[in-house]
This record gives structure tokens, C-alpha cells and sequence, in this order.
């Protein structure tokens, strides 16, 4: 634990102060936008595919490309006028735009709860497939000098992340006594109505969800981090961290917060240690206890 408090402690030393004031203050002013006016909601409701994915993208385009025009205009740093680091800035937010844009529709059991079910248990999954293979091919063509964003479990100390893990454990016990929490965990819940599912059901619906997790580290802490610090070092992770922030527009406000700061967190540690494994496994064990507040609180809080 040491060690990574050692390692945010020299981010936070190291870092340019009014660029990373400032890019706090560009994140809450789109964490205020999003939840004043619905932003996030209206999008979801918007429609087709093609409306949805544009209008997602101009979000995740602000979101990404702000902190890095604040470093070119208050540090002038010159990262966006490299032509690849410009390409990959403008793929990136059309990645994640496509994940959270496309849903599946598959008609496959008696009714809609189970067909629900059922389209989730496919739908995570797909997606790491989708972004997987679209991150491959970009570390093909940018980035075979490095192992695929990152993958190494050789030389990692897990003790610190299970440290991090047992410090979010009453923080999140407290988060599920609340109403806005209960509204949206465990996430079996909300798709099936009761969640009146059988065990083997429930375990394969959290397996299934735990694949979104692997994509998310994939892409924020792997891809945004490892790929574009050779142009941008460390100035990478308040951009992903940005980023990151807005893909949880639709979640608990605490929550949405709290995603820019553990993003910073989650960035420092993959910048030091090369690899995204710590990072996924303290990301997954936190979605996972929300789940389980998710399922116990009720029980627990009944009069």
C-alpha cells in the first residue's frame, strides 16, 4: 500500500497544479451540465443508433480532447499536432461511443424479463470481443514495441490492491443503505424486475457483467494510458480521467464523482507499473461488492 501511496504522492508533486486545477474545474462543469440538464438522458432516449453514437461521441470528444487543448494552451505542450497521437485522440471517443451506443435485441426465451436476461449475459461480453480486437488492431499498427495494453502479471505486488479493496469495503457497505444506490444495484435487479432468479442464473449474470470491467481497464487505463504516453508521459492521465468520468453519466451522482478521482488513482498506478492487472482486479472487486450491497442491504434494512 505504501508503495502506490508513495506513487500518487509524486504524481500529485510532480504534476503541473493549475492544469490539473483546471481540468477538475472542465470535469465538474460536465458533471454539472450532464446532471442540470439531463444531458446523458436524452441521449439515451434519442432514438436510433446513428443519433446516439454521434451524440455520444461529441461528448466523449469534449471530455478527452479538453484537458489536452488545456495543455497545449496554458503548457504548450504540442502533443495534438503529431498526426498519429491526432488520429488515435479522435479514435478513441468513437471506441466507446460504439460500446455504449449499440445494444442487442435477440428474441430467445418466453418473455421480455428473460429475453432481457439473457440479451446482458451476451451483450458484456460481445463488447470486450468488439473493443478487444479494435484495440489489437491499433496496438498492431502503433504499439508492437510494448506488450497489448498491458497484459504482464509478472513482477506485481497484489498485497496494495487488496489493502484498496478492504478500504472501499465500508465506504460501499454505507453507499448501499441509500435510495439512489438501491436504484441501481445489484443490476440484475433493474433488468429483471424482482431479480427472481435462480442461483447459477445470478452467478452467470455477475460473470457476465464482470467482462465489461476487463473492457473498461482495456481501454481507459491500458489503451489511453500505455498508448499515448510516449507523446504525453504522465500529462495522459487527467485526459482518460476526464474521459472516464463521463461514461458514468448515467449512474449515482457520488458515483460519477468519485470515477474522476479514482480514475486519477487507477491511471498513476498503470503509468508506474506498466500494467493494467492491479487496476482490474480493485475495479472488479469494488463493481462486485456493490452487487452484493446490492443484494444484502435490502434484506439487512427491512423493518
Amino acid at each position: 500500500m505504501r508503495l502506490i501511496v508513495s506513487y500518487i504522492k509524486q504524481y500529485f508533486y510532480e504534476t503541473n497544479k493549475l492544469i490539473l486545477a483546471l481540468v477538475s474545474l472542465f470535469t465538474g462543469l460536465l458533471v454539472f451540465a450532464n446532471y442540470y440538464y439531463g444531458i446523458d438522458e436524452h441521449i439515451s432516449h434519442s432514438g436510433s443508433f446513428p443519433v446516439i453514437f454521434t451524440s455520444r461521441y461529441i461528448v466523449f470528444l469534449i471530455a478527452f480532447a479538453g484537458p489536452y487543448l488545456l495543455y497545449t494552451f496554458f503548457k504548450k505542450e504540442n502533443y495534438i499536432y503529431h498526426p498519429r497521437f491526432a488520429v488515435l485522440l479522435l479514435i478513441a471517443p468513437a471506441i466507446i461511443s460504439i460500446k455504449t451506443s449499440f445494444n442487442i435485441s435477440i428474441d430467445i426465451a418466453a418473455n421480455n424479463n428473460q429475453n432481457e436476461y439473457w440479451n446482458h449475459i451476451i451483450y458484456w461480453p460481445l463488447h470486450l470481443l468488439i473493443i478487444g480486437v479494435i484495440l489489437f488492431i491499433i496496438w498492431r499498427t502503433f504499439d508492437t514495441d510494448q506488450p497489448f495494453y498491458v497484459l504482464k502479471s509478472t513482477g506485481i505486488n497484489w498485497k496494495p490492491y487488496l489493502w484498496m479493496l478492504l478500504i472501499m469495503l465500508p465506504l460501499i457497505a454505507a453507499a448501499s443503505t441509500q435510495p439512489d444506490f438501491l436504484a441501481m444495484y445489484p443490476k440484475l435487479k433493474t433488468i429483471t424486475g424482482d431479480g427472481g432468479t435462480t442461483l447459477w442464473q445470478k452467478l452467470l449474470f455477475e460473470l457476465s457483467y464482470g467482462t465489461d470491467f476487463i473492457s473498461i481497464e482495456l481501454f481507459f487505463r491500458g489503451f489511453l494510458i500505455l498508448a499515448f504516453i510516449k507523446w504525453a508521459g504522465k500529462d495522459a492521465i487527467l485526459p482518460m480521467a476526464c474521459f472516464y468520468c463521463t461514461i458514468h453519466f448515467g449512474k449515482p451522482l457520488a458515483e460519477c464523482i468519485s470515477s474522476y478521482f479514482g480514475g486519477i488513482i487507477l491511471g498513476v498506478v498503470v503509468y508506474h507499473t506498466r500494467s493494467i492487472l492491479g487496476g482490474l482486479i480493485v475495479h472488479l472487486g469494488i463493481a462486485w461488492m456493490m452487487e452484493v450491497g446490492g443484494y444484502i442491504s435490502p434484506h439487512v434494512l427491512r423493518p
